[in-house]
């Protein structure tokens, strides 16, 4: 039998007051992510399509943000490796929306490592929630 080593996953949520189709407006257009997630993105650059670069001091890295409205689906992977990214999900509540972020470790990741990277998603989410409901 062949064992599958799935790593550890983490997702976060946060509710906002704004409606579900300007949360998503918001977080599909690549050009604010400098706004909410300036550590992953201080600048981005268009390539073509859904791709953008991130200037990176080690060379531009590559990221996908593959949308899908009707879904509420927001993923931005890497391009080289379309399995590994943050994966977004708006979904309507009662009187508002629900923002889902979920990233995925490999396993033996340092539990403190993965603490801090959520400690950033957690910033990212409320940073979210301020410019959609500004």
């Amino acid at each position: 039998m062949t064992s599958i080593e799935t790593g550890r996953a983490e997702t976060r949520t946060i509710t906002l007051t704004a409606t579900p189709e300007s949360v998503f407006d918001y977080l599909s257009d690549a050009r604010h992510l400098p706004e909410w997630a300036p550590g992953f993105a201080p600048a981005v650059e268009h390539e073509q399509g859904d791709v953008w670069r991130i200037p990176d001091e080690a060379g531009p890295r590559r990221v996908v943000v593959k949308v899908a409205k009707d879904h509420g689906v927001v993923d931005f992977v890497s391009a080289d490796a379309p399995n590994l990214g943050l994966f977004a999900r708006v979904v309507p509540n009662l009187t508002g929306a629900e923002l889902i972020f979920s990233l995925f470790f490999p396993e033996g990741t340092d539990p403190v490592a993965v603490d801090a990277q959520m400690a950033v998603v957690d910033q990212e989410l409320k940073t979210v929630r301020e410019r959609v409901e500004a």
